[in-house]
């Protein structure tokens, strides 16, 4: 069998580009030589795209991008051209794909923004489609729709940053009136926790609302759920199906970007620490939610666990969670018996499906 010609995209203009460094080195490492000619294209903060073919090894640290050897090298979206357009000083190369793996997060990476690029230029490619990713991205959205569809979720309520800068006032007495102590501020367009803050205090609201507000111009506050944080991993198309449910013990107050890919300090635990009828629960409500979404190929979604009575309420979905050594997704599926080369062989196999063009990767 021939091998697949698939790009690694990683990097991006996101405040995770370094997490999205460290997804694709572990992806690229654990990708088959056998099965695929991987063509790693790196995506630096100011937005160029440069073809890196150097060792994989320099992508967590940024220093791919001083490798002499780097040429510019971008998406086509002339779906006759199926590829990357390499620019070399006596001009341009073709390069034809036959799958793409964006290993990116947080805005211009699963926000659907890249996924509309992919969709134009014809080429299969790992994830969610273009709707869906931005769908799930904007968390005032996800929560409108979810509450449409009875799915349990924390109280909530949501407005633009500039409607805060007109009238503070009236969005701080609809947060008091609404939504009991502590709060969470968040973003509603950023991942990873980026931007997000726990509020035990009317009066630290204001800080928490700017904070957010320099990563995106929507915020949304969602009241505090007392319980565990778990987490639970789909993969597949209509035919989705969900993993092991596992527990997030974080190590700060809450969850944040430190403890996720910095400091690596939280305990996961594998499986949950939850009553199996919570577990069951929260299997189903994670593929119901995929499938309410459009969701395909993967999405982790993550629910908290009420301490007094064990009910499921959803935190949220990410469309493209993280690959890194720590991560929870690859963890629960390794968890379930598949290896990680196999389960990025199943992301691929499923990109290939989606876009009509199934191949069998064993």
């Amino acid at each position: 069998m021939a091998k697949l010609e698939l790009a690694v995209i990683f990097g991006g203009v996101s405040s995770e580009h370094e997490v999205s460094l460290m997804s694709a080195t572990s992806i690229i490492e654990n990708l088959s030589k056998e099965k695929y000619n991987i063509h790693m294209v790196g995506i630096t903060k100011d937005g160029r795209w440069l073809l890196y073919r150097g060792d994989p090894s320099a992508l967590a640290d940024g220093s791919w991008e001083k490798d002499e050897q780097n040429v510019p090298a971008f998406l086509s979206p002339d779906s006759s051209v199926h590829g990357l357009l390499v620019l070399h000083q006596d001009g341009a190369q073709v390069l034809r794909l036959d799958a793409v793996f964006p290993a990116l997060h947080g805005k211009n990476g699963e926000d659907g923004t890249i996924q509309g690029l992919f969709q134009l230029s014809g080429i299969p490619y790992v994830g969610c489609d273009t709707f869906s990713s931005a769908i799930c991205m904007d968390k005032a959205v996800t929560h409108t729709l979810l509450s449409a569809a009875n799915v349990e979720q924390a109280h909530y309520l949501w407005f633009y940053a500039d409607r805060f800068d007109a009238a503070p006032d009236t969005i701080r007495n609809k947060i008091k009136a609404r939504l009991d102590f502590p709060v969470f501020v968040k973003p509603c367009n950023a991942g990873s926790s980026v931007g997000v803050s726990r509020v035990d205090r009317f009066e630290d609201l204001d800080e928490a609302i700017r904070k957010a507000s320099r990563e995106d111009k929507k915020i949304i506050v969602e009241e505090g759920i007392k319980g565990q944080e778990v987490e639970c991993a789909v993969l597949g198309n209509r035919d989705a199906t969900a993993s092991i449910v596992g527990e997030i013990g974080a190590s700060a107050e809450f969850y944040d970007y430190d403890d996720k890919y910095i400091n690596g300090t939280s305990q996961l635990y594998i499986p949950a620490r939850i009553p199996d009828e919570a577990a069951e629960k929260v299997r189903e409500t994670a593929v119901r939610v995929y499938r309410l979404l459009g969701c395909s190929g993967l999405a982790r979604v993550d629910f908290f666990v009420t301490a007094e009575d064990h009910r499921v309420v959803l935190n949220e979905i990410n469309t493209l969670p993280g690959f890194t050594s720590i991560s929870m997704y690859p963890k629960l599926w390794m968890s379930m018996g598949l290896t990680y080369g196999e389960l990025l062989d199943r992301l691929v196999e499923f990109a290939l499906q989606a876009a009509g063009k199934l191949q069998c990767l064993d």
